[in-house]
């Protein structure tokens, strides 16, 4: 199946990379490119791509309100968001989350890196680069976990709570499986139960809720 793509960048040089990138790539199909936040809604609800590569900074609407607004689109809850930027600091990284990004890259990854990045979150699994992950888990160190969430939680089986911890640690729906030794379609299925229960666009907003409710806390 092929995977369309979609890339926002004030650069047009660095859009041209990516592009570039996508043509290469027999498996994706570029289908859009803005270069402003703005513009990156309007390519959104035009092409539909699968996945988004959205740089934080542009002008006017930056790369983290145009994912809000498009995360939050009934209409486009097929497309998933990559952030893109050559900053890793750790209010992007949270906010980004938060406004419902599947991954966070910088720019300088490789190239290949990048087109991965595109297929794992295309499969519905939450991509963070490593450098990202730890600076994350080090703003949830220092950020009280709150407590008005925990009546979602509640909604959970004991198993589907057992899962999302698992979940927020990094496990692959394979590994969750072979961890609590069950089949990968029972750990999908449980994986997509709390998706529902808890109205979590993807994996990374289930990560960012563990963590801010409490459920899991770092070093667990």
């Amino acid at each position: 199946m092929t995977i369309r793509v979609a890339i926002a960048d004030d650069q047009p040089l660095v859009r041209a990379g990516f592009a570039t990138m996508v043509s290469y790539a027999d498996d994706l199909e570029l289908v859009g490119e803005a270069d402003t936040g703005a513009d990156a809604i309007a390519v959104a609800k035009q092409a539909r791509p699968d996945v988004f590569l959205i740089d934080i900074r542009m002008p006017g609407l930056d790369g983290l309100e145009a994912t809000r607004r498009i995360t939050s689109d009934p209409s486009l809850t097929s497309t998933r968001i990559i952030m893109l930027t050559t900053f890793d600091l750790d209010d992007y990284v949270h906010q980004a989350l938060r406004n419902g990004a599947s991954g966070f890259l910088l720019k300088d990854a490789r190239p290949e890196d990048i087109l991965n990045a595109v297929r794992i979150v295309a499969a519905g699994e939450a991509l963070l680069a490593p450098s990202v992950t730890r600076r994350l888990i080090e703003r949830f160190t220092t950020t009280p976990p709150t407590a008005h969430p925990s009546a979602e939680l509640a909604q959970l089986t004991e198993r589907e709570s057992e899962v999302l911890v698992l979940v927020a640690q990094g496990l692959s729906n394979a590994e969750i499986a072979d961890h609590l030794h069950i089949s990968l379609y029972t750990a999908k299925t449980h994986v997509s139960r709390i998706l529902t229960k808890l109205h979590a666009r993807d994996r990374a907003q289930l990560v960012v809720l563990a963590y801010e409710t409490g459920l899991v806390t770092p070093g667990t």
